[in-house]
């Protein structure tokens, strides 16, 4: 079977990362979307809930199984079998930072190989912290993410909390 890992916050998750999630699935038999704990970052949603609205929006997917994990993502990548990580490239200024992380987990485990795959080109410019933000000044996100999401994201920030 082959396993691979789709890691990252995805708080929110996205239409760009749901594309990415379905396009895997083309090339791999069980696709983990990994939700990180990261220490250095202020999560609207809690892991939890961001491991709900990753399974809403996957539609709850048998070939999907959605997991948080902490610590180095190749110990997890052991731990679920998995030899490959995929990771999402929306624009140049992505590589750099993507391509030392490969480099870095290729020397921690030798046998694991990151795919960099492109979005969509109608889902390029969506970024989370994007639609975080245009969803706490009140903005149209029901083209950006699943209605579960966008549902959420108005719980978070309903009109009356939202900044003039």
């Amino acid at each position: 079977m082959r396993i691979a890992i789709y890691a990252g916050s995805f708080d929110p998750i996205t239409r760009g990362h749901e594309d990415l999630v379905s396009r895997s699935l083309e090339f791999v038999d069980k696709l983990v979307v990994a939700v990180a704990t990261n220490v250095s970052k202020q999560p609207l949603f809690t892991a939890g809930e961001r491991v709900e609205l990753i399974r809403a929006a996957v539609n709850n997917n048998a070939r999907v199984e959605v997991r948080q994990f902490r610590g180095l993502l190749v110990d997890f990548a052991r731990e679920v079998g998995a030899k490959v990580l995929i990771r999402g490239l929306r624009a140049v200024s992505d590589f750099e930072y993507e391509y030392q992380m490969a480099l870095m987990n290729r020397h921690l485990s030798a046998g694991l190989e990151t795919v960099f795959m492109v979005p969509s080109l109608d889902t390029t410019y969506i970024s989370a912290s994007l639609v975080r933000e245009v969803a706490r000044f009140g903005g149209e996100i029901g083209d950006l993410v699943h209605p579960a999401v966008a549902a959420a994201l108005r719980q978070k920030y309903p009109p009356q909390s939202r900044p003039a």
